[in-house]
């Protein structure tokens, strides 16, 4: 491993030289850090310096062999292969957001024993960029379909707003067992949070979904669109199991018994489709295109669906 010069960034100007190297390199224990700066090891523009120096931009940092990579141990790290994945994903890109279409099995964030999500990846979003693009709102792990990045602060907090107050029109598409009663209608139940379920309470919170009948197999299988009016925790998947016709693949919201199916994979078919951003970004409306499970499950039961 031979000496590096690392030039400060513009981004990093004015920043203390012990926050530099936590921000590079976050797995150099400060003693040794210190240690590397008496001996002068470590040199600032060519002089020795403490760890409280200030940093301008343009000065070059003078880096020893360390044992540990930054660019592999640092928090903007992501593999070439978890990299190209989460490209893979992009189906709309500008200078304000990034929209993704979210595989199903893939976690938005970490959490325990959860390792790898698209909170991790987001560095490999950077594109032109100085910063990562932001989380503004979330799907279930198993749901996919879109999911909305902010490429900056200023669209982050706009969005989170948006989503926080319920301003963008979402729709959903759900492959549920049975079919319900009306083709089309309005489910209120308010849902209060227990463990990890949302249950339907008096003490719940107001929950309304729209949904419609796009196309159905008799009273044994149909294909749902729903929008979620409110923003609950697993609303769309309550409300389904709430009406009577669970979502296929769903293991906290299917009655009493969960059944499978041969035929099919054993998936949750629940897909974030379309969004409507208009009123934010001017005629901007997207969609995600169903996953391929999704697509051969509806061939295999006769449903018809046109993109």
């Amino acid at each position: 491993m031979a000496v590096k010069l690392v030039r400060v960034k513009e981004q990093d100007d004015g920043m203390r030289l012990n926050r530099w190297f936590l921000k590079y390199y976050p797995d150099l224990p400060l003693s040794r850090l210190q240690k590397l700066l008496r001996t002068k090891q470590i040199k600032v523009d060519g002089k020795k310096c403490e760890t409280s120096l200030k940093l301008q931009a343009g000065w070059e940092i003078r880096i020893p062999p360390l044992e540990d990579k930054p660019q592999e141990k640092g928090k903007d790290f992501v593999s070439d292969k978890n990299a190209e994945l989460i490209q893979s994903m992009v189906i709309y890109k500008d200078e304000n957001i990034i929209v993704l279409n979210k595989p199903s099995g893939l976690a938005v964030q970490g959490g325990t024993n959860t390792f790898h999500h698209i909170d991790a990846w987001l560095p490999a979003l950077k594109y032109e960029k100085e910063e990562a693009p932001k989380l503004v709102h979330r799907i279930d792990k198993d749901t996919s379909g879109l999911l909305v990045l902010a490429r900056d602060r200023k669209n982050a907090e706009i969005l989170t707003k948006a989503f926080r107050e319920h301003n963008l029109q979402k729709t959903y598409l759900a492959l549920v067992r049975g079919c319900p009663k009306k083709m089309s209608g309005q489910i209120k139940a308010p849902l209060e949070k227990v463990g990890e379920k949302s249950l339907i309470t008096t003490e719940g919170k107001k929950a309304v979904t729209d949904y419609k009948v796009l196309d159905n197999v008799g009273d044994k299988f149909a294909l749902i669109e729903a929008q979620p009016l409110t923003g609950r925790t697993h609303q769309i998947r309550a409300h389904m199991e709430y009406l009577g016709t669970p979502i296929v693949g769903d293991s906290k919201y299917f009655g009493e018994k969960e059944e499978k199916y041969n035929d099919i994979k054993d998936k949750l078919y629940l897909h974030s489709y379309k969004i409507d951003l208009s009123g934010i970004y001017k005629k901007l409306k997207l969609k995600a295109k169903l996953p391929q499970h999704f697509v051969e499950a509806l061939n295999v039961l006769g449903l018809s669906f046109k993109e």
